[in-house]
């Protein structure tokens, strides 16, 4: 191997299912120096990895413009067409430097779109180049088996759940809000999932975190004071007032009744009921930021009983079943805002009306 040709770099080497295989550590700069073979232009059966989805690029790599105290991400996983020199610097054969020809190519097994986004954070932020990210170099074997590298790295891989993924966001301002006003508040402290995003049949809560965060966000919409505290003392004051008009909520709470016979009954105990109440919230303490409290007595003269069929079928079920679709939001808001007093929004008049021409 012509040395002069090379591109070397310390590594770690290992062995893994009998073959060899080499991790380093590498400035987000060398990145651009590897020359990534693109397989856009080949079927998908003769391909080692997924299209590049470049849609995704722009948000990953604002996140590390956003972020640049705090940003992470895990190891960059490749493989080598090339023949490679390995020279270890002690008698143990682990460390030492691997030297790869300057035009080998390199496979993203996993990573390609970190990689996409690097380089174009790097573009704005150079700097950046100095930093460092783990890099984990396979000997390529061929087609097949990159294929099923590709197959076995993300044969395990499952998305963390959307309650679950708020609960440690700390960079969301409206997750912060929900996250508090359900800790320090009495009522929903023991009704909401923190971890879930479904809820099972037999599960002791009524709602999850994504659909309270949700709820929350509507109602703090445009009146929320950018003061976290004040925010959430706000919401949870409206939302235990809220539960004071639902008994079998606190029923729920206080283990005397069971959530999911709640739930087969009553409409009031879905993420939908949830967010329209969040909605109409929002305009009911804007109209009466001191009044509100009474107006929510009117809460109770609704049927929210899912045998009440007459009422909420194609508006908040479809068939039977409780709908999550734009629509069906925006009919039981309106359901919720005609008990309260206040007026639909033109939007929110116009899928009334379209709904009253179908009925």
């Amino acid at each position: 191997m012509d040395l002069d040709a090379t591109l070397s770099f310390p590594v770690i080497r290992g062995v893994q299912s009998g073959r060899e295989y080499y991790v380093s550590m590498w400035t987000l700069r060398t990145l651009k120096r590897i020359t990534i073979f693109d397989e856009s232009d080949l079927p998908p059966e003769l391909r080692a990895q997924r299209v590049m989805n470049r849609s995704r690029v722009p948000e990953m790599a604002h996140y590390v413009l956003d972020n640049p105290n705090d940003y992470i991400f895990s190891a960059l996983t490749a493989s080598i067409d090339s023949d490679v020199a390995f020279t270890p610097v002690d008698s143990q054969d682990k460390i030492g430097t691997l030297r790869v020809p300057l035009d080998a190519k390199f496979i993203i097994n996993d990573g390609q779109h970190r990689r996409a986004a690097i380089l174009e954070a790097l573009s704005e932020r150079p700097e950046l180049g100095a930093e460092t990210i783990a890099v984990v170099f396979f000997l390529d074997v061929g087609l097949a088996r990159s294929q099923q590298m590709f197959a076995d790295l993300n044969r395990y891989a499952i998305r963390p759940s959307r309650s679950l993924s708020l609960l440690y966001d700390h960079r969301n301002e409206k997750a912060k809000l929900a996250r508090l006003v359900v800790m320090k508040s009495e009522v929903f402290r023991d009704l909401v999932d923190m971890e879930k995003s479904s809820l099972a049949p037999r599960s002791r809560k009524l709602f999850t975190l994504s659909a309270f965060y949700n709820a929350c966000a509507d109602l703090v919409h445009e009146i929320a004071t950018g003061e976290l505290e004040e925010d959430a003392r706000m919401a949870r004051e409206y939302w235990e007032a809220v539960a004071r008009r639902f008994p079998a909520w606190i029923q729920i709470r206080d283990g005397k009744l069971s959530s999911g016979e709640v739930r087969d009954s009553y409409i009031h105990s879905h993420g939908i009921a949830l967010q329209a109440l969040g909605k109409a919230g929002n305009a009911l303490l804007q109209k009466y930021p001191r009044g509100w409290k009474s107006k929510l007595q009117a809460l109770k003269d609704i049927d929210w009983s899912r045998s009440n069929a007459a009422f909420w079928e194609g508006r908040a079920l479809i068939g039977g079943k409780v709908s999550k679709s734009t629509t069906n939001v925006t009919l039981t808001v309106n359901a919720v805002k005609k008990a309260l007093g206040l007026e639909l929004t033109p939007e929110e008049q116009r899928v009334e009306s379209n709904y009253d021409l179908r009925i």
